[in-house]
């Protein structure tokens, strides 16, 4: 019985909330502090008038809380992975695959960073949310968590990213909560500049270092930094695509974007970004002695952008979030070269034989 509940995606607490909803309410507010209490951990009922997502295979009662991290949109989880797992997989010795269980801790904790991430920029946006209609349901913004759960629920993911750096050297360690800071300030900096798109990079780029240092111990500034910086580029690239979905509500609301500062400059603008993120991703390959692949790679790379940029719609956001999306295969792209580079080198034992 309880297991066809769970594949309903019911649980206990949902059936007993749903089936008396007109009751509790009024008996709430006259009665004891345990009825508080259940509010507190369960979030209020929200709209099923939408689509089906991979949420509605989890019990009621977490739905919200799914939603909060954006667990039915992985796409953000994608792109905090990619850097990551490059500095991973450059880390590799020739002729070797990228270290599995780093790979596996970086899988692991892009997921929980971003739901973080999420949790923390829901919370500093909710009156910006409340005036956009793409976010307005979220759920801090619509009502169905309040603030105490949504930063409980961001406690219990910076919880298990830091049980994660556990696994990591102390340098890496260091490194990534050197980076808490940017995670948790990020969405400020829409009310104070017109390039939060930046900040963002830095903060999604980070994982660049961490995953390279986690194998090897320290970072290559040499090797890192044109890649790194290529990273910034391209998430400035990819956001800044993404903020157009919202530009006449931003500008109503006041938020602050690169979509306002670069206006009919758009494409222009992105085009030279795009420039700087292949020419950061070809750097890094000369300085780390890549092989072919690498750099077959970096040329589809600015393929992929090419396309992206010459058949973006500005005012269609169907095609701005699709243009968005592409860029988990971008990333993709960059990692397999790095992958394949590493394959097709020698060994070091061969090389000096």
């Amino acid at each position: 019985m309880l297991l066809q509940l769970f594949r309903n995606g019911r649980g206990f607490s949902h059936c007993v909330l749903a089936s008396s909803a007109n009751a509790i309410k009024p008996r709430i507010k006259r009665t004891s502090l345990p009825h508080k209490l259940a509010l507190s951990i369960y979030p209020r009922p929200y709209s099923t008038n939408r689509d089906k997502s991979s949420i509605d295979y989890f019990p009621r009662s977490t739905h919200a809380y799914l939603r909060l991290i954006r667990f039915d949109k992985p796409i953000g989880t994608y792109l905090l992975l990619l850097p990551c797992s490059w500095g991973v997989a450059l880390a590799a010795q020739s002729g070797c695959l990228p270290d599995c269980k780093m790979m596996s801790v970086m899988i692991v904790g892009a997921f929980v960073t971003r739901g973080a991430g999420c949790i923390i920029n829901d919370f500093w946006d909710q009156d910006f949310d409340r005036q956009v209609e793409r976010t307005k349901q979220r759920p801090i913004a619509s009502g169905e968590v309040n603030n105490f759960q949504a930063l409980s629920y961001f406690a219990l993911n910076g919880s298990i990213a830091l049980l994660l750096l556990t696994q990591l050297n102390m340098y890496s360690t260091l490194l990534a909560l050197s980076s808490v800071g940017l995670i948790v300030t990020y969405p400020l900096f829409k009310r104070i500049t017109h390039w939060p798109q930046v900040v963002l990079g830095f903060t999604f780029s980070w994982g660049l270092l961490v995953g390279y240092s986690s194998v090897v111990g320290h970072c290559d500034w040499t090797i890192l930094l044109p890649l790194y910086a290529a990273g910034v580029a391209w998430t400035l690239i990819y956001d800044t695509i993404y903020a157009f979905q919202d530009i006449k509500d931003d500008l109503k609301a006041g938020v602050k974007s690169t979509t306002m500062l670069f206006g009919e400059n758009t494409k222009l603008i992105l085009t030279c970004f795009s420039l700087l993120m292949v020419s950061g991703v070809i750097t890094t390959g000369v300085l780390s002695d890549q092989a072919w692949p690498y750099f077959a790679a970096a040329g589809i790379v600015g393929v992929h952008l090419a396309w992206q940029i010459g058949t973006l719609k500005l005012d269609s956001p169907p095609d701005c979030l699709a243009k968005f999306k592409s860029n988990r295969y971008l990333g993709l792209i960059i990692l397999i070269g790095i992958i394949l580079s590493n394959l097709v080198k020698l060994p070091p034992n061969e090389l000096d034989s």
